[in-house]
Order: structure tokens, then C-alpha cells, then sequence
């Protein structure tokens, strides 16, 4: 599903060059469930940005589903980011004057998907992560691990081949951490292949393979005995 060779990435900051990734090799095969771990600027970020064509990389290469993501324009690359790619974030980024199911229906608007038939799978969707009767409901009124809850749900609703979720549990406290780990742990085993950054062990220990990087390269990489709840 993924793979990536040799991959490097360098910033400019000023007159200086600052080499984040140093030939990075990561290949994840589909309906795994891997979580990337680091400290600050291991490098980990910019990985999984790079692989949600979020950035560019310099040297290496990157395929997505048997396609080279390279140089793309932010047309492209939306347009692969849509069809490829669901994400999750911390912060969750809901939109917070729409309520839980117009959050969900949002990536559907670019499917040419009528809107009666929009609201009816993202509904769907809502069911599947146990909110349809916050359907209505603002982010606002919604706790933390409902939040993302709908963020999971506004993900998965366009079928994504992968989905990447950037600390996932890092608002959230330890129970609803584990709920929404327990979540993603069913979404995994419906086939889905997901890769989550996170710097909690407990977190990772709900994974299926942890891979750890430091200063830019991977120093583990290894299939572990999956917490399951």
C-alpha cells in the first residue's frame, strides 16, 4: 500500500540547511496498523506529512497504491488526498458552527454525491462510531472523545484507501484515549489500513507494529503483541 525508499527532506532556515528525514525506508503493507513513534523532531511529523501530500520531499521516492506521489501541484495533490487519504488530528477540526453530521458530510460534497444521499451515509457513518443521536448536535456540545468520534466518522465517510491519524488520543483523557484506540483497533480489523503518530506507549501497544524514529532515520521497526480491549 505504502512504500518508501531511500526518502530525504531538508528545510532552509535562513543560510542554514536543516535535514529532517536521512533516507528513510518504510513500506506498510494494506490493513496494517502502525504507529510511528519519536521525540520532537525525530522526524515523525514530517513523515506522515509527506505521506498525506501535506509536503514534498527531495530525494527517494514515495509510492501511494502503486502511484508516485513527486512534485505534485495543490490541485493534484488534493484531488489524491481525497480519493487516497482520511485524517484524523489532535485538535480534531471540526468545524464548530456545523453540526456533527454536516462535519461528516463535508467530504462528500466533492463526490458529485446528491445531498439527501449525503445525509443518509453520513448518518451511516455517525452510526458505525455510536452518534447518531448527536447528529444534530454542534462540536460545542459534543465532549472530547465525541469530537473524535466524528472526526473518525468524517473520515472514513469518503472510503479512503488509508487512514493517518496525527496524535489521535492527545486531547483526550486515558479512558476515552483507550475507547477511541479501541475504535480505530475495529476500523483496522474491517480491513483498513491506518498509521498513527503518537508519543504514548500505551497508545502504540494497541497497534499491531511500532516503528520508532530518531533524528531522521528509523532506529525499530517490529510487529508486537496487540493490546486489544
Amino acid at each position: 500500500m505504502i512504500r518508501i525508499k531511500n526518502l530525504h527532506k531538508s528545510y532552509e532556515i535562513g543560510s542554514n540547511s536543516l535535514h529532517v528525514l536521512k533516507g528513510i525506508d518504510f513500506n506498510v503493507s494494506e490493513g496494517e496498523l502502525v504507529a510511528i513513534m519519536g521525540s520532537s523532531g525525530s522526524g515523525k511529523s514530517t513523515l506522515l506529512n509527506i505521506i498525506g501530500m501535506l509536503d514534498n520531499y527531495d530525494n527517494g521516492s514515495y509510492e501511494l497504491d502503486n502511484i508516485l506521489i513527486k512534485d505534485l501541484d495543490e490541485t493534484k495533490a488534493a484531488n489524491y488526498r481525497n480519493k487516497f487519504l482520511g485524517f484524523v488530528f489532535q485538535s480534531f477540526n471540526l468545524i464548530n458552527y456545523k453540526s456533527a453530521v454536516e462535519n461528516v458530510i463535508l467530504p462528500l460534497y466533492y463526490q458529485g454525491i446528491k445531498r439527501r444521499e449525503r445525509e443518509k451515509i453520513a448518518l451511516e457513518y455517525l452510526d458505525n462510531v455510536g452518534l447518531k443521536n448527536w447528529a444534530s448536535h454542534l462540536p460545542s456540545e459534543l465532549s472530547g472523545g465525541q469530537k473524535q468520534r466524528v472526526a473518525i466518522a468524517r473520515a472514513m465517510v469518503s472510503k479512503p484507501k488509508v487512514l493517518l491519524a496525527d496524535e489521535p488520543t492527545g486531547a483526550l483523557d486515558s479512558k476515552t484515549s483507550t475507547e477511541v484506540m479501541s475504535l480505530i483497533q475495529e476500523i483496522n480489523n474491517s480491513g483498513k489500513t491506518i498509521l498513527v503518530v503518537t508519543h504514548e506507549e500505551d497508545i502504540a501497544k494497541m497497534c499491531k507494529r511500532v516503528v520508532r524514529l530518531k533524528d531522521g532515520v528509523i532506529v525499530d521497526d517490529k510487529k508486537i503483541n496487540q493490546k486489544v480491549l
